[in-house]
């Protein structure tokens, strides 16, 4: 053990020494999350409006004042014809037109059901999903308003009961997407910088030409291989501390479930990056070779964790391949744990599937590392 200390205690002089190499490992990951944790959100807000009113009405007004209310729409933009409406939305001037027809007001005195027409710019069908659901809530508060602003006593010859809707949001009370999106750009994070480094830690010893002078002494292999990755586990430990901190204190993210749980997850997960990263430098030459293999995974890994598209939305085929995806447990676990407060017993197949796929990566990464006595 006293060698594998030795090797480990070079490692982190070797880091700290690196003036240039501290910001990238402890600063630009925290800028980041607090960046991307305000900047990455489902929410839709900001949009432009078209409105083409061809009955004028007081009710129409009321409606179009509904729409203006609201504070995920601008102001909206009146358009004397479809035609200038829809060429608006052709290039890309409104998101979404509304269209009141004639007798708008006369039809809804007459109880005649009265139509009104959106059209909405659907080339991104996440976003015009999501403004379908806001403008159908404007006009469904305004149907209300109408039936108690024309609610006549003396002409009511029944008493009707309607059904009252109470929903209850579990998890994230608030729909607060920083709330979902900060565990996730936390193991982003840490997922990225680990996998990175370590990748490129081993190659550049091929670089410089230190790996064949370390070869042919009496180091063994096990005892090399620990000493080079073990700084990065402690890194990535200390990385996830600063992250949770940081978390609680700007966003108030709910941590409902036992930190000792999240860390023992992250530990063994940590392993499981550093044995994949260890791989790839057993394949590559240059440190840019090892970043750009790394950067391949990492991206499919990232846009298939479940972290900005629901796994559940994606094809069957995609659902399958997450279950070799390390990035969508990690994610999953994170939010099981601070959002659900999960405990061992709820992740405990989650817990099984990382040891397995972590046993399986650091025996592929040891047994293809080439070292020669």
């Amino acid at each position: 053990m006293k060698i594998v200390f030795i090797i480990i205690r070079k490692e982190f002089k070797q880091i700290f020494r690196n003036k240039a190499m501290l910001p990238i490992i402890f600063v630009l990951p925290l800028l980041q999350l607090i960046i991307l944790s305000n900047a990455a959100t489902y929410e839709v807000d900001n949009i432009q409006v078209a409105y083409i009113d061809y009955d004028k009405s007081l009710s129409s007004r009321k409606l179009i004042e509904h729409i203006k209310g609201s504070s995920y729409f601008e102001n909206p933009v009146y358009f004397g014809s479809l035609a200038l409406a829809e060429e608006a939305i052709l290039n890309d001037k409104v998101d979404l037109v509304l269209e009141i027809p004639n007798h708008f007001e006369k039809d809804i005195q007459n109880a005649n059901h009265p139509r009104v027409a959106v059209r909405i710019n659907a080339i991104d069908g996440a976003t015009a999903g999501v403004q379908n659901v806001y403008i159908q809530k404007i006009i469904s508060n305004f149907n209300k308003t109408i039936k108690v602003e024309s609610y006549n006593p003396a002409q009511q010859s029944l008493n009707y009961s309607s059904i009252e809707s109470v929903t209850s949001f579990w998890y994230n009370q608030n729909l607060n997407y920083k709330t979902l999106m900060v565990p996730g750009i936390l193991v982003l994070i840490i997922t990225m910088l680990t996998l990175f480094l370590s990748s490129m830690n081993i190659v550049r010893e091929k670089e410089i030409g230190t790996l064949e002078q370390i070869n042919v002494t009496p180091i063994k292999k096990w005892q090399f291989i620990v000493g080079k990755l073990f700084p990065f586990w402690v890194i990535g430990l200390m990385l996830l501390s600063i992250g949770l901190i940081i978390a609680k204190l700007i966003f108030n993210t709910p941590m409902l479930g036992s930190n000792m749980l999240i860390y023992a997850y992250t530990s063994l997960y940590l392993l499981l990056i550093l044995g994949m990263g260890l791989l790839i430098s057993n394949f590559t030459d240059t440190q840019q070779q090892a970043m750009f293999i790394a950067w391949f995974f990492v991206v499919i890994f990232i846009l298939m964790s479940g972290l900005f598209t629901p796994i559940e939305s994606m094809p069957i085929w995609a659902q399958n391949f997450t279950q070799l995806n390390p990035v969508a447990y990690f994610v999953e676990m994170m939010r099981m744990i601070m959002l659900k407060g999960s405990t061992f017993q709820d992740t405990g197949v989650i817990f099984m599937k990382t040891f397995i796929y972590a046993l399986v990566m650091n025996f592929l990464a040891v047994w293809n590392y080439q070292k020669k006595n």
